[in-house]
């Protein structure tokens, strides 16, 4: 059997670190309070030009390495992010362009938090249908530029950073690879986490009154958030778990998406797992969305996490409401 096997991985943040003290200089709030209700005690910020393109080309760089590829292997890509460079075209493009890729495809995905689970399934599809060979799937974002760095903000402001994470993903006939996923949506939350504008629901993209009212600025309802992903990982996790013929009891170690670590402490608290086996870098880099589970992932790897054999879950939910989960023999 043609599986799909992550090969090589790798991340990028950019240099900048914003530290709960740098947000206490500008807006009303305490490093106290923001680990309290979030976990998170610094994020990373980009300074200047850069997009997340620019993040997520050098942490493909990374992971290219990793694999011990070059661009010139490369058969497809697949870009998870909420934050492109630019309204369209997507940044896959931008990647294929100035990695020197040829003439390959490039797909976007705008699945927010669970976009690299979503890209990962892509991925997997392409390698085991035997139409590519080699996929990279980046998942990065830009989010410090979209936030309201004012008091009125900062619910939101003290969640996010910015990061991107990278993976090549190749063919595996070992029985190592991607064993299972799953990928699940209701819209009908779809406005208890999103941002409103620009909309190509009214002329011109983004009007006066639309900025005045804050609507390009990302808006949640966090009591709603937390209900859903509390309940929506521990479900999604063993569905994977069940598809693939395991259980809790078999799993070396989960990779959740970093966006709070309350909401992590209660995922383990359902699931009834020790807490070394949920991997947690939230502290140091705040919700980077699209990018959290392969910095994630990748930092469990050189912290002696991850090894050949182990059988690792990934979860992700957020925006959308979307959600979603693998699980892989490493």
């Amino acid at each position: 059997m043609i599986r799909s096997r992550i090969t090589g991985i790798g991340f990028h943040v950019p240099p900048r670190v914003v530290t709960n003290h740098d947000l206490e200089k500008i807006m009303d709030t305490t490093d106290a309070w923001i680990v309290e209700r979030t976990g998170i005690r610094e994020r990373h910020f980009v300074e200047g030009d850069v997009g997340s393109s620019d993040l997520g080309i050098e942490a493909a760089r990374k992971a290219l390495a990793d694999a011990g590829r070059t661009p010139a292997d490369v058969d497809f890509v697949v870009f998870a992010t909420t934050t492109s460079d630019w309204m369209f075209p997507g940044n896959g493009v931008i990647v294929q362009e100035k990695l020197g890729l040829g003439n390959v495809g490039a797909l976007d995905v705008r699945n927010a938090c669970s976009g690299f689970i979503y890209s990962l399934s892509v991925a997997d599809a392409f390698i085991r249908m035997g139409q590519y060979k080699c996929v990279l799937v980046i998942g990065a974002e830009v989010q410090s530029t979209g936030l309201d760095l004012r008091t009125e903000g900062r619910d939101m402001a003290v969640l996010f950073g910015d990061g991107a994470g990278a993976a090549v993903v190749e063919p595996s006939t070992d029985g190592s690879g991607i064993l299972s996923w799953a990928l699940h949506s209701d819209g009908q939350f779809a406005r208890d986490l999103w941002c409103e504008a620009p909309s190509s629901r009214v002329p011109g993209r983004v009007t006066q009154a639309m900025l005045e009212a804050g609507q390009q600025l990302p808006r949640m309802n966090g009591r709603q958030v937390f209900k859903n992903a509390t309940t929506r990982f521990p479900e999604v996790i063993n569905e994977v778990l069940v598809a693939s013929g395991h259980t809790l009891a078999d799993v070396d170690l989960v990779v959740p998406h970093q966006a709070n670590q309350r909401i992590s402490d209660a995922v383990v608290q359902r699931l009834g797992i020790a807490h070394e086996k949920v991997f947690q870098n939230v502290q140091r880099y705040g919700n980077t969305t699209a990018a959290s589970i392969p910095i994630a992932l990748t930092e469990a790897r050189e912290a002696g996490l991850v090894n050949r054999g182990d059988l690792i879950v990934l979860a992700a939910f957020g925006a959308g409401f979307a959600w979603g989960g693998c699980a892989i023999r490493w």
